[in-house]
């Protein structure tokens, strides 16, 4: 076969493509051989067929077969009570892909696996050109490599790509005896659990299959036994006893139906990976048994020193899972808790950790290992609660007053069809003065009013347009002059903001910030100042921090306030306090504080590592909240010994030797497990009101909406409760001067909901099925 490599080109590396390729004409039939009546059906006369990338799941990409409706076709679905549209075949090597011909056209032919073994699919690719053909095939072969590697096929030769080929299976013995025919491909081999499984790759082997594993799976296990292990994979244990650059003896568990279970002693290590810098693997192995998985934030890494304990998520096929490694030795867990800290900090940064200052290296150490906090308000740490650490159940019931939870639901208005057509839902900014609140969906903004405990919706500003009647999506929205106007920014013209009459629904000023300065974020003068006429208004750039004032003439910054450091520090979020005075984060984890415009930052903090997508802080500047995609970062900014202690950190420097040490909020990997997803938080908001104390964060991640309270997590208790819905949550903000009501942007609704609807995190709020939580340990059994 030859593999036209040269026709991949770009669009299997852009993520946003959510088709590889398409042949858009062909017949779709399923072929059942020895069936007399009917050996070929066409399913599909005039149909299409693609390939899909699979949504938020790396590695994994379908086949899809669409029916083509010619003009008038469509009229007919109106009289059907359901219709079969397309047809989706996760790419595999059980499908035994092959082309072929049929009648001098190009054909692909894959196995049916809901059928009998020797049923198939056959879709002929009508007129389609050989160059075409090809290049479908390669991408077939190509996203059989990913899915079974998890990784990437990047500069791979044909040959690497032989193992998939099918062949014909040999002809049937005769005699007394019948031989089953088998396929002359590679045995499916038995593979760790692992997301995602080891680098090494068929190309770094002399024979392109692994040696097929001849032990069968074990019988499932009761739930309080430990599973039985089983062989790994040859390069997944190659990988995994490699040279680590640190070692250390530690107890496996996994989380299975709701508790970890021991599965063994292991090796554990962190290897680095032998073909890219900057990339290691957490590495666990006994006997033949190994788990190998690559070290990076989407892992939600936790460390506990009380328990010696490290716990992560990963993802399989089937589902999210939970782990966790106990080390037997303080000195054990320290070396290693800081031997993965420099790696996630040198996989995220592309540089040395070394390179980082003596002090600052011991801050980033220091700062990556989670507070200890209780997570009983009384704080008693009987026996039992320490070993709930290795034993976190929640109660699989529902909560006691679920029926009153139902009945008292947050109100759904049901919205006009008009506003949930074409995109989703973007941007969510609450009201200060109004009693409204505003949704970003495309080019139009929907406007909702705030009633006792619920939303109604209030109408559309439609089709957004520059003061040339030119549209645009808004990147980014303000509320300003106590919600009479709307600061937009237009990620087409990021040197220029637009100023929306809000009463009106029109953009009437374009204001130009400056020449050579790109906007990328803005913020109120001060917390409040969205309260009040105020006409000034803070932006950054990727590298400055300036005021804007609308009045001026000509360019909108103002000079005398404009501050411009060297380096590209890529600033992704701006706050202030009541008093004025701002907090800055960037991409690279790094929190500056000033007292004003144009000095240099009082506070500087070392990056941890992830970028910071959203800051806020409480109006007396006390406490900042910073949100990265899997945590988020509580920093206490009061400075509390030598000579400036009492005073905040906006206002003086810390000593060098005591920075403060940021607190992680995490949610925790079984709870993780639990919601079946990877974590990604939306920026995380304190509730806020004039004369008001800040006591809860909220913020979200996919389908759920979570909030700590605020006040016990000052007093190092660590508690959230949690509320799963059918949609995405786009964001999600307290309606202002209000503690308990959350407004809450779905990708295609509006509601509201008051916090105490919001549940502590268990199987029935997270949405967890009993089903995927028992049977035996995913380490050891065989996904891939």
């Amino acid at each position: 076969m030859n593999i036209f490599r040269s026709l991949i080109g770009k669009v299997w590396h852009d993520p946003n493509a959510a088709e590889v390729v398409k042949i858009s004409t062909g017949q779709l039939h399923l072929v059942r051989p020895g069936n007399v009546r009917s050996s070929r059906e066409c399913i599909y006369n005039d149909a299409m067929a693609t390939i899909r990338r699979v949504p938020a799941l790396e590695h994994n990409f379908q086949l899809v077969i669409t029916r083509v409706y010619e003009d008038g076709d469509q009229e007919l679905l109106e009289d059907e009570d359901e219709t079969d549209e397309e047809r989706v075949f996760l790419i595999s090597e059980e499908l035994e892909f092959r082309a072929g011909q049929q009648d001098g056209e190009p054909t692909f032919i894959w196995r049916d696996l809901d059928g009998d073994v020797d049923e198939t699919y056959e879709f002929v690719a009508q007129g389609t050109n050989e160059p075409t053909r090809a290049f479908f095939e390669t991408c077939m072969y190509r996203a059989m490599y990913e899915r079974k590697y998890r990784t990437n096929a990047d500069n791979l030769q044909d040959a690497d790509f032989e193992e998939f080929l099918w062949q014909a299976p040999q002809p049937k013995s005769k005699g007394k005896g019948k031989v089953t025919p088998k396929k002359a491909t590679p045995k499916k081999t038995t593979h760790v659990k692992q997301e995602p499984s080891s680098p090494s790759s068929p190309r770094s082997r002399s024979s392109p299959q692994s040696p097929p594993s001849s032990q069968e799976a074990p019988s499932i296990p009761e739930p309080e036994l430990p599973p039985a292990p089983r062989r790994a994979s040859s390069s997944t244990y190659a990988l995994a006893t490699q040279p680590g650059l640190v070692t250390a003896d530690a107890e496996l568990h996994e989380a299975i139906d709701g508790r970890y279970t021991l599965v063994g002693v292991f090796t554990a290590k962190i290897v680095a990976d032998p073909q890219h810098p900057f990339k290691y693997w957490l590495a666990a192995s006994s006997n033949e048994t190994a788990l190998t998985h690559e070290i990076n934030s989407d892992m939600n890494a936790q460390w506990a020193r009380r328990m010696l304990a490290l716990t992560w998520n990963f993802r399989s096929l089937e589902r999210m899972h939970s782990c966790l490694l106990r080390f037997p030795t303080l000195a054990a867990y320290e070396a290693f808790r800081n031997a993965f800290t420099a790696c996630i900090w040198e996989t995220l940064h592309k540089v040395p950790f070394s390179k980082n200052k003596a002090e600052d290296q011991k801050y980033i150490l220091i700062a990556s290992e989670d507070v200890e906090m209780d997570d009983s308000e009384d704080g008693e740490e009987e026996e039992e609660e320490v070993l709930s650490e290795l034993d976190p159940r929640e109660s699989d019931s529902e909560p006691e007053d679920s029926e009153d939870e139902e009945e008292g639901e947050e109100d759904e208005d049901e919205l006009p069809a008009a506003f949930k057509t074409g995109e989703a839902n973007s941007q969510l900014t609450v009201g200060y003065k109004g009693n409204r609140s505003f949704v970003v969906r495309g080019s139009s903004i929907g406007v909702f009013k705030h009633e006792v405990d619920s939303v109604k919706y209030g109408g559309t500003i439609s089709n957004i347009t520059d003061t040339k009647g030119n549209s645009f999506k808004p990147k980014h929205v303000m509320l300003h002059e106590q919600d009479s106007k709307m600061v937009m920014m237009n990620a087409d013209d990021p040197n220029s903001l637009y100023c929306m009459d809000v009463e009106v629904g029109k953009v009437v000023e374009e204001w130009k910030v400056h020449e050579n300065v790109a906007v990328s974020n803005i913020a109120p003068e001060s917390r409040f100042a969205q309260t009040k006429p105020e006409k000034t208004f803070v932006g950054v750039s990727h590298n400055s921090l300036f005021r804007i004032d609308p009045r001026v003439s000509g360019t909108k910054l103002v000079e005398s306030q404009f501050k411009q450091y060297s380096g590209k520090l890529g600033f992704s979020g701006v706050t202030t306090t009541d008093s004025g005075k701002l907090a800055v984060a960037n991409n690279k984890g790094e929190i500056r504080l000033f007292d004003s415009i144009g000095k240099n930052a009082k506070t500087a903090l070392p990056p941890l590592g992830d970028p910071i997508i959203g800051i806020d802080v409480t109006a007396d500047g006390r406490w900042i909240v910073a949100t990265t995609k899997t945590y988020l970062l509580l920093v206490d900014t009061l400075i509390g010994e030598g000579k400036y202690s009492g005073s905040l950190g906006f206002d003086r420097s810390f000593p060098a030797a005591s920075k403060p040490m940021p607190r992680r909020l995490l949610l925790r990997s079984e709870h993780v497990a639990y919601m079946n997803n990877d974590v990604s938080f939306t920026p995380a908001r304190f509730n806020m009101g004039e004369g008001q104390e800040e006591n809860a964060i909220v913020t979200s991640t996919g389908e759920f909406v979570v909030a700590w309270d605020f006040a016990k997590v000052k007093r190092g208790i660590d508690k959230y409760d949690i509320k799963k819905y059918e949609d995405h949550v786009v964001q999600d903000n307290f309606k202002f001067g209000d503690d308990k009501q959350i407004i809450v942007a779905l990708e295609n609704n509006v509601i509201s909901i008051n916090k105490a609807k919001l549940r502590p995190p268990n199987r029935a709020s997270l949405g967890g099925s009993a089903s995927l939580r028992r049977g035996s340990s995913s380490i050891v059994n065989a996904p891939y």
